[in-house]
């Protein structure tokens, strides 16, 4: 164990260099072909609960920086998981197991760089999961999980809007159950920030258009509103701005923005952020005009 150790103390080194010496891109290149040529990989994400707290350290760094290094412009820790997808089953079951979710799940991150294994994940059964690990007593755990569900529905766009496409009725029914209406102030906040993101992504624009058509979204939306939190007002309005913006409105929702107008105004005059933002201010007063001007449908 204590060979094993100084080895993965050396490869680090080798990886990130220290304080006496930058790495050398001879010796990283050299050290990221052996190691996945010979399947350390598998061996070091199989055998890592059976290392001590500073070599999984170690590890977890060692595997992070390996997901970045070219060999000959080649990034082959990509074609290496291609092959060996099963480690991912691995990483993402580690939420799990509060002893190893923090390190399991940086590595995860670090992994779904690669555009062939976020998509690999997206579309496996565990992304379900997902939002029960978001919910998970343990703050660490929890956040971690969050960060790695953020990764994967923001970095490869194409990738995120096949699978919101093609997965959305679940995706969303979850998504609003369990994460927007979630009884936890900080999932409510991170979800509701995180759909805006999604929903404001050009690459999402089919999505978005089906998500403001529907009336139970925009309740949930409007609720956000009232919340207490700046901070959840404040991202609900980026949201709640695309029903309004939507020129192609159904009837029910503009039904409810005409039963809700007064409500609505009122929230919308008093809603103000700590610094002058004129964009904000811009949309705003475009969201107030929308909704004033709305006359029902029959």
């Amino acid at each position: 164990m204590i060979e094993l150790f100084k080895n993965l103390r050396e490869m680090k080194t080798i990886l990130y260099g220290n304080s006496e010496a930058e790495p050398v891109p001879e010796a990283c290149s050299q050290l990221t072909q052996e190691f996945f040529n010979d399947n350390t990989f598998r061996l070091l994400v199989e055998c890592l609960p059976k290392l001590n707290l500073e070599a999984r350290k170690d590890a977890t760094q060692v595997v992070a920086n390996l997901q970045r290094q070219q060999v000959q412009s080649k990034l082959i820790a990509s074609d290496y998981l291609e092959r060996n997808m099963d480690l991912m089953d691995i990483l993402i079951s580690s939420y799990e197991n509060p002893e190893m979710a923090l390190h399991y799940g940086a590595m995860l991150r670090e992994c779904i760089r690669h555009q062939i294994v976020a998509k690999y994940v997206l579309e496996s059964p565990h992304m379900k999961k997902f939002f029960d690990y978001i919910q998970i007593p343990n703050f660490d755990i929890a956040a971690d999980a969050a960060a790695t569900f953020k990764e994967l529905m923001t970095r490869h766009k194409s990738t995120v809007a096949e699978f919101l496409s093609n997965n959305y009725e679940w995706f969303f029914d979850e998504y609003n159950s369990k994460l927007l209406e979630s009884s936890n102030y900080i999932t409510r906040r991170q979800a509701v920030k995180l759909l805006g993101d999604m929903l404001l992504d050009r690459s999402n624009a089919a999505v978005m258009t089906r998500y403001v058509s529907s009336r139970d979204n925009l309740r949930i939306l409007m609720n956000l509103m009232r919340e207490s939190s700046k901070s959840i007002q404040i991202e609900a309005f980026h949201v709640f701005k695309l029903f309004a913006a939507n020129q192609k409105k159904p009837p029910d929702i503009i039904g409810i923005l005409v039963t809700n107008r007064n409500k609505l105004l009122r929230l919308l005059g008093d809603l103000k952020i700590d610094k002058e933002d004129e964009q904000f201010e811009a949309d705003k007063a475009q969201v107030i005009k929308e909704i004033a001007d709305l006359e029902p449908r029959e």
